[in-house]
C-alpha cells in the first residue's frame, strides 16, 4: 500500500497531547501528527505557567517526533489512510484517535463562535499563554466554573495580582470531587487569597464594547447583577473530540467507543485519553489517559494487557503567594492548601461517614465506607494517610472485618 507521500507506518497516532506522547514513548517507529505548533506538554502543570511559576519548557514531556502544527482532516478507512492540511497522506497499518477534548463554550448571550477580546478558554497552551499575556496586577476577571480547572485558574490569576471572581453555577466548588465541608474550606481559602467566590450562580451573558471587535466588559447573571471584566475565563467543562470518528463511521456516543484493548468498532483503529469512551465512561483525566496509554502499547506489542478502567485520584495545590497574608484558621495556612480526592465523596443510604477536622492545623479527613469497601474520600490540609487511603480504594479490596473504621484516617491508613 502506498500514499502520495509515499509513507506507510505502522502505527499513526492523531494526537500530540498526554496519551499521544506516552503511546510514542513506549511503542517503536510511532508516527504522531499533533495540530498545536508546541511540542507536548504536561497539560496539568498549565496553571503554574499561568501564575508564572513554571515556564512552557519545564512542562514539555520527554521528546518524540510529532509533526506539529498539522490537522488530520479525514480518515479513509478502506485503504488506511489519514489526509492532513498540508496535502500529505499517510498510510497506517494501526490508527490511535488521541485527539482530546475541547472546551465547553457555555451558550451564553454576548458569546458566538469568534470569542470577543478578553475572553479566554483555558484548555492548551496557547491559550494559557494568551491569558498569561493579557493579566496584569489589578485586572478585573472573572472566571466562570468552579470545577478543578476553574478553581486552578482564579488561584492563578490571584498570584499574578488580578481582582478574581470565581462564579460556579452549583451548590459549591469542585462538586464532582468534594463534599460540602470539604468544599467550605476551599472556598475559605480561595477567599483568603482575594478570590470572590459566587456558587449557585448562574451566568446569563457577557456585555460586550460595540464596533468591529468586541471586547468583554462585565458577565451578566441571571438575577441581573453584573460582574465588571477585563478578562473572562471560560472553565465550563470539556467535550470529547469525536468529529473525525464520526465523520469516518466509528461508533461514537458521548465519546470514541472503545472495548478492553482500546479498539473501536475498526479493529485497525484505536482510541485513547479523553475522547475514548470505555464501558460508558469518558474520563477527561491524565491518569486515566496514561493507563489507557500504556496498556495500548502492550496490546500493539502483541500483548495481552486489558484495561479495566481508571480509579483516579484527584490532588491539587493551592499555594498562598507570599504577598497575600491567609487568615488563621483557614485550611493549610500559612503555607497553602493541599488537597487530594477519590472515588465517591458522597454518601448514600447505609454508607458509613467517618470524618476528622482538626481546625487548628487547618486539616479535615472524610472517607465514605459503602459495605465492605472504601467508596471515596477527600483529605484537606495533611494528606499523610492519602498514600494508603488511595492504595485501598484502587485495590478494590474489602476492609480488614476487625478494622476500626477510625483507623482509615489515621497516618499510617490503619494497615
Amino acid at each position: 500500500m502506498r500514499t502520495q507521500s509515499g509513507n506507510t507506518a505502522r502505527v499513526v497516532v492523531i494526537g500530540a497531547g498526554m496519551a499521544g506522547a506516552r503511546l510514542a514513548a513506549r511503542v517503536p517507529g510511532v508516527t504522531v501528527i499533533g495540530e498545536e505548533e508546541h511540542a507536548p506538554y504536561n497539560r496539568v502543570l498549565l496553571a503554574e505557567v499561568l501564575a508564572g511559576r513554571y515556564e512552557p519548557d519545564v512542562i514539555a514531556l520527554p521528546p518524540a517526533g510529532v509533526r506539529r502544527g498539522v490537522r488530520v482532516v479525514r480518515i479513509d478507512r478502506s485503504d488506511r489512510l489519514v489526509h492532513c492540511d498540508d496535502g500529505s497522506v499517510i498510510g497506517y497499518e494501526r490508527l490511535v484517535l488521541a485527539t482530546g477534548s475541547n472546551p465547553v463554550l457555555p451558550p451564553l448571550r454576548g458569546l458566538g463562535h469568534t470569542l470577543p477580546d478578553g475572553v479566554h478558554p483555558f484548555r492548551t497552551l496557547d491559550d494559557c499563554l494568551a491569558l498569561r499575556a493579557a493579566v496584569r496586577p489589578g485586572v478585573r476577571a472573572v472566571v466562570i466554573g468552579g470545577g478543578l480547572l476553574g478553581v486552578s485558574a482564579a488561584r492563578a490569576l490571584a498570584e499574578c495580582g488580578a481582582q478574581v471572581v470565581l462564579a460556579q453555577q452549583g451548590e459549591h466548588l469542585m462538586e464532582r470531587q468534594l463534599d460540602a465541608e470539604s468544599a467550605a474550606l476551599l472556598r475559605r481559602h480561595l477567599e483568603a487569597l482575594g478570590v470572590e467566590v459566587h456558587t449557585e450562580c448562574r451566568v446569563r451573558g457577557l456585555r460586550c464594547t460595540d464596533g468591529a471587535t468586541p471586547a468583554v466588559r462585565a458577565v451578566e447573571l441571571a438575577d441581573g447583577y453584573e460582574l465588571e471584566a477585563e478578562i473572562t475565563v471560560l472553565a465550563c467543562g470539556v467535550r470529547p473530540r469525536t468529529g473525525l470518528a464520526q465523520a469516518a463511521g466509528l461508533d461514537v456516543r458521548k465519546g470514541v467507543v472503545v472495548d478492553d484493548e482500546l479498539r473501536t468498532s475498526d479493529p485497525y483503529i484505536h482510541a485513547v485519553g479523553d475522547c475514548a469512551e470505555h464501558r460508558g465512561t469518558v474520563y477527561g483525566l491524565a491518569g486515566a489517559a496514561l493507563e489507557q496509554a500504556d496498556v495500548l502499547a502492550e496490546v500493539l506489542a502483541g500483548g495481552s494487557a486489558r484495561y479495566e478502567g481508571t480509579r483516579a485520584l484527584t490532588r491539587l495545590t493551592l499555594r498562598s503567594p507570599a504577598a497575600v497574608p491567609v487568615a488563621a484558621g483557614v485550611a493549610g495556612a500559612p503555607g497553602g492548601l493541599d488537597l487530594a480526592a477519590f472515588g465517591d465523596s458522597r454518601p448514600m443510604p447505609g454508607d458509613d461517614v467517618i470524618r476528622l477536622a482538626d481546625a487548628t492545623r487547618g486539616a479535615y479527613r472524610t472517607v465514605v465506607v459503602r459495605g465492605d469497601r472504601l467508596a471515596g474520600g477527600v483529605l484537606l490540609g495533611d494528606l499523610a494517610a492519602v498514600g494508603t487511603l488511595a492504595r485501598t480504594w484502587q485495590d478494590d479490596e474489602p476492609l480488614p472485618a476487625d478494622m476500626s473504621l477510625l483507623h482509615l484516617l489515621t497516618n499510617d491508613g490503619g494497615f
